[in-house]
């Protein structure tokens, strides 16, 4: 009997040992993992974006779908019928960007330009060229303005032409996250055509054209 007495009171100082230490761990873990989560904290690092964001060696490449606005054509200095409205035409564009600095900015592009005549017919310029820029930025709103220009290839039926091409023009982009940012481009171009005859004269029927662009814009940041 006294033996049964000295098992049960030793099983029961193992029983309350046995909660302490478990108490104890439990209190631990808490207080472990209360630590862990205030020494740890979450955020973006998108929250920080500052327009020094852009340093050299930063570039982009630009996506543009669109529609372009024939507004003005000139044939050997004289403006033509402006009552003659031409019918809107298409727009696809692919650009490159690199940046100098926070603002700074050289790049290059292609793009595709049709345009529906009068006559029912279609004419196409396919314009390859160099730009250069300047761009400030506001929160997360980034405003480019550019100048460029360079060499177009104009196809209409069977006739084909090579000039040169100026544009200017500006755009309004928002910082989506730190890979892509979107927005609208506007831009003004000039396709001036001298054909020449065979014998080396100059054509009479010089034609100025002057086409307005208006695109959606996906901005790639690498």
């Amino acid at each position: 009997m006294q033996k049964a007495r000295i098992f049960l009171v030793l099983l029961g100082l193992c029983w309350f040992s046995g909660q302490g230490t478990f108490l104890y761990a439990q209190e631990q873990d808490d207080d472990d993992d209360s630590e862990y989560r205030e020494d740890v904290p979450i955020e973006s690092d998108w929250d920080g974006y500052i327009s020094e964001l852009y340093s050299k060696g930063d570039q982009t490449i630009i996506i543009s779908p669109g529609v372009n606005f024939p507004v003005m054509f000139i044939k050997n200095g004289k403006k033509i019928d402006h009552h003659i409205q031409p019918p809107i035409g298409g727009i696809l564009s692919l650009g490159y960007s690199y940046f100098f600095g926070p603002h700074y900015f050289l790049g290059g592009g292609v793009g595709f330009y049709f345009d529906h005549t009068l006559g029912q017919n279609t004419v196409f310029f396919i314009p390859i060229g160099a730009r250069m820029g300047w761009q400030f930025v506001l929160h997360r709103f980034e405003f480019p303005l550019e100048l460029g220009g360079g060499i177009i290839f104009h196809r209409y039926l069977t006739n084909s032409y090579t000039g040169f091409f100026l544009r200017a023009g500006g755009a309004a982009y928002f910082r989506f996250n730190s890979d892509w940012s979107f927005g609208l481009c506007s831009d003004w171009n000039w396709f001036p055509q001298r054909p020449k005859r065979e014998n080396g004269q100059m054509e009479s029927g010089n034609i100025d054209a002057h086409i307005i662009g208006l695109t959606l814009s996906a901005r790639y940041h690498f």
